[in-house]
């Protein structure tokens, strides 16, 4: 994966509003440590925001909004450049809807990366409606980036968080979250979680059984196995290994708290399963302490 995405830029969906600009300075970052271009979009969808009602749209409203969108894309762009001098920076303010908008931007970007809540074109994005979607619809890794309690910037320090599952699409996160690791000189924590009953009384209990038993050891065995290449291609990556009978999305929840990056695919099966936008990866798109990045199938496939 090294070399890949020094080709492509990095977009990031920009609206005004302080948690969008927060993920500007986020991306900014590591468009710079990648030494990749940065592409800022503001997606304002003045057809679907006013062209839906019945009166015509006064040209002074319509003039007013694209001067806003012009203001929004120009502060982003000194923004940027503020955190990472020299960096390459390409502005673009389009009348599409966010998701569309960012979505097909997506097809020749390296990254996505969105705020964990937004103004004007992103409204609703702590309800999940553009993050999520992004996150479902993107033919490019997705990073909603968030901050824990307390934190202004979100953190730059502590592990590159994994959930592995076995599937061909945790593989991809995996891949993903072992570069990240590289690219910040971090840890990775390879996390792999199940929860095969519902009943949480019993979940307690099944835990208590399940240490330093046969069942453990057989799936250890098999995470040794499948982090065993990835530890071959990234010698210098520390990793710790987690095994634990629990609910993924808790587990991956509990340790963003401590973690600078948390890396899931967008779903899974196995010990993931049910990773879907909607649960797993929802949940942390929702309630991370930290950024999240949801890894994408090959082209985007559904």
């Amino acid at each position: 994966m090294a070399g890949e995405d020094e080709r492509d830029a990095i977009v990031v969906g920009v609206d005004g509003s302080e948690t969008a600009t927060r993920a500007l300075r986020w991306a900014a970052e590591r468009a710079a440590h990648r030494r990749a271009p940065l592409h800022v979009v503001y997606a304002y969808g003045l057809v679907a925001r006013y062209f839906a009602v019945e009166a015509p749209v006064p040209p002074s409203v319509i003039e007013s909004l694209l001067e806003e969108a012009q203001t929004i894309v120009d502060n982003a762009v000194d923004e940027a450049v503020a955190v990472a001098p020299g960096l390459a920076v390409s502005p673009e303010a389009v009348d599409e809807p966010p998701v569309p908008a960012l979505t097909h931007r997506s097809r020749t970007a390296a990254l996505v990366v969105l705020g964990a809540s937004g103004l004007g074109g992103f409204t609703g994005m702590l309800a999940g409606s553009t993050a999520v979607a992004v996150a479902a619809h993107a033919h490019a890794p997705v990073v909603v980036v968030r901050c824990g309690e307390g934190r202004t910037e979100p953190p730059s320090t502590g592990p590159v968080v994994v959930g592995m599952d076995g599937s061909p699409l945790g593989e991809r996160a995996v891949a993903h979250a072992f570069e990240e690791a590289r690219r910040r000189s971090a840890p990775l924590v390879a996390v792999h979680a199940w929860a095969d009953v519902e009943d949480e009384s019993v979940l307690r209990r099944a835990r208590l059984f399940f240490t330093n038993s046969p069942e453990e050891d057989e799936l250890r065995a098999k995470l040794d196995e499948q982090l065993a290449g990835w530890q071959a291609r990234y010698p210098g990556v520390p990793v710790e290994r987690v095994l634990v009978r629990d609910r993924p999305r808790r587990q991956l929840l509990d340790r963003s708290a401590t973690a600078q990056l948390v890396v899931v695919g967008s779903r899974g099966r196995g010990g993931f399963t049910g990773l879907l936008l909607g649960s797993t990866s929802q949940a942390l798109i929702h309630h991370a302490q930290c950024p999240v990045m949801v890894v994408r199938p090959p082209g985007g496939e559904s």
